[in-house]
């Protein structure tokens, strides 16, 4: 027997159990998804940064703020969350105050509803899929070891039948048992990084949109004096 070729990683994938295939399977297909969203996320995130960074800037440059929602309604996809939330505050602001017999409490307290409404969809759009990454980071270990398991069993129950064991006979089968682990770890290494990661932006993001959201209100508070 040839140890070297019977230890090669596709030879050990190929003569793996059925069970022990499946597990694999599994787990690259999981890792593919992973790698996916982690590339999406990631794609998502950064623009949202890059977005909310422009528009702060053109929010404190001192431009005209009707003027700058007209900017934001020409195209509410392309203007980035934080210009959402400023445009469903000010409509709500513009619309309440047209309104007669309103404190200018319930006027405030309207638009911070309307931008805390956009806040929250943002943030979610922003964390959608965060769970999967999670899961695979949680999950995927557990899988491969698993499959680690189940192909150390089926080594030994082969052993059971031979007269004496030599290591030609028990490396190949812990072998392609440990290659399970190894794409558990491929799988789940990633996703944990990456979850880890984007939550970071994300808070930081929240935190940002939350800091707008209270000094737009002072702005809008100032103007109903």
């Amino acid at each position: 027997m040839n140890i070297t070729q019977d230890l090669s990683i596709l030879s050990l994938i190929a003569e793996a159990s059925i069970v022990v295939k499946a597990v694999m399977g599994m787990l690259l297909l999981v890792s593919v998804m992973s790698w996916y969203w982690i590339f999406r996320k990631g794609f998502a995130i950064r623009q949202a940064r890059g977005r909310t960074a422009e528009f702060e800037h053109a929010f404190w440059s001192g431009g005209d703020l009707a003027a700058l929602l007209r900017m934001t309604s020409n195209d509410r996809a392309a203007a980035g969350p934080l210009a959402r939330i400023f445009d469903a505050g000010y409509r709500e602001f513009s619309k309440l105050r047209g309104q007669p017999g309103l404190e200018a409490s319930d006027i405030i307290n309207g638009s911070r509803r309307a931008m805390r409404a956009t806040f929250q969809r943002e943030i979610d759009d922003l964390e959608a899929h965060l769970a999967f990454l999670a899961s695979v980071g949680s999950v995927s270990p557990y899988v491969g070891l698993f499959g680690t398991v189940w192909g150390i069993m089926n080594a030994f129950r082969g052993l059971s039948n031979m007269s004496s064991a030599t290591l030609s006979h028990v490396a190949p089968g812990i072998a392609e048992a440990l290659v399970a682990t190894a794409i558990g770890l491929f799988a789940a290494i990633p996703a944990v990084v990456a979850y880890n990661r984007f939550a970071h932006d994300i808070d930081r993001l929240s935190i940002r949109f939350e800091s707008f959201m209270e000094e737009f209100s002072n702005i809008l508070q100032r103007q109903l004096r």
